[in-house]
């Protein structure tokens, strides 16, 4: 059995180890804390998670009954009880924060997703949310579809630290970064510091495969099954690079700009035919964030690899997703389906948490 080295082996060479998860009994029984002494540098949340928690558990049942016989709205106590689970995780990061001089330490908290095509109520929501928890170690979850990078270029220039997420194709990722970049710009044109502005795009992995895998079993072409995820996030990571350490944020980053590192999302292995630390220890490289579910940082602690990898094998990765491009597959439009239906999900999450919400203040 591994001991917590994996996880300062994996932040000793440039990737930093974040928990997507988060609920009140892991607050409240010290487990979160002592994740953070063991390693995890960060915390990322969606409405699926806070879903689970709410509605798989009784430790938020007095709170909603208490808010409920003050007369507030299912809607305002949702607020409320993610609003203090989040504040809780920032305060326990806090310090990360400080020491490692804002790269991490960060929590996130997502936005209404049924605003994910509307770039305006995503911005309200985002600032409601940012005066509301009012830590400096937020980062507001913001899905990159077209209308929520507007958003992203909105709130960047105003100085709120977004977590562009539901990334899935190069694509994808490319508007993310390019509406960071041109936020810093209007940011600085406005005459205020970007120091302290931070961002991560995050790019979502397994899905890829879950999806790709199906259809290339279709055309038989086995030896493609299980490597166009894996090859589509070293295209992105290298892109990655050259925005932002080949010179077009050379401007930007004199001027104190942080780069916009990438987020390795959904990285728990769907198909049991995979090793269950395939989306951890294929992708692990400088100025990265692993965001790691539960089971997934079990596996990894047990039996990970902590190694600089995501470069190795650009040359078949390429050829990879060649070969995908010359059977007629398009994964851009196979990621912007991923993406709609990530939306939809979250989406339902959602909606599932009101009605736990609804459900719980009625008792």
């Amino acid at each position: 059995m591994a001991t917590n080295n994996n996880l300062e082996t994996l932040l000793a060479v440039g990737q930093s180890p974040w928990y997507d998860n988060i609920d009140r009994r892991l607050i409240q029984n010290g487990k979160l804390e002592r994740l953070f002494r063991s390693g995890i540098i960060g915390v990322t949340s969606n409405p699926s998670i806070f879903e689970k928690a709410v509605n798989g558990s009784s430790v938020y049942d007095s709170s909603i009954q208490e808010l409920a016989g003050a007369g507030k709205s299912p809607d305002e106590i949702r607020d409320f009880i993610t609003r203090q689970d989040i504040q809780s995780a920032a305060d326990l990061l806090y310090d990360t924060y400080e020491e490692s001089g804002a790269r991490d330490g960060y929590v996130s908290l997502e936005v209404d997703p049924d605003y994910a095509d509307d770039a305006e109520k995503t911005i309200d929501d985002a600032r409601r949310i940012h005066n509301e928890v009012a830590r400096p170690n937020l980062m507001i979850k913001v899905p990159g579809t077209e209308e929520g990078c507007k958003a992203v270029k909105v709130l960047t220039r105003e100085g709120i630290n977004i977590n562009v997420t539901l990334l899935f194709s190069l694509r994808h990722y490319e508007a993310s970064a390019m509406a960071y970049i041109d936020g810093l710009k209007e940011r600085l044109g406005d005459g205020n510091s970007v120091e302290k502005v931070c961002s991560v795009a995050s790019v979502f992995v397994s899905r890829v495969d879950t999806k790709v895998d199906k259809i290339v079993e279709d055309f038989r072409i086995d030896r493609l099954k299980g490597k166009i995820a894996v090859a589509n996030v070293k295209m992105i990571y290298q892109r990655f690079k050259e925005l932002f350490h080949k010179g077009v944020f050379a401007d930007e980053a004199s001027k104190g700009a942080r780069i916009q590192r990438v987020l390795w999302g959904s990285t728990s292995t769907k198909n049991p035919v995979y090793s269950d630390v395939k989306y951890v220890d294929e992708l692990i490289g400088k100025d990265t964030i692993n965001t790691l579910p539960h089971s997934t940082l079990e596996a990894f602690l047990d039996h990970g690899t902590p190694r600089l990898t995501i470069e190795e094998g650009l040359h078949k990765a390429r050829q990879y997703l060649d070969l995908l491009q010359q059977q007629g597959i398009d994964l851009d439009k196979i990621c912007d389906e991923i993406q709609e239906e990530g939306v939809a999900a979250f989406n339902a999450s959602f909606k599932k948490l009101m009605d736990a919400v609804a459900d719980k203040a009625r008792l």
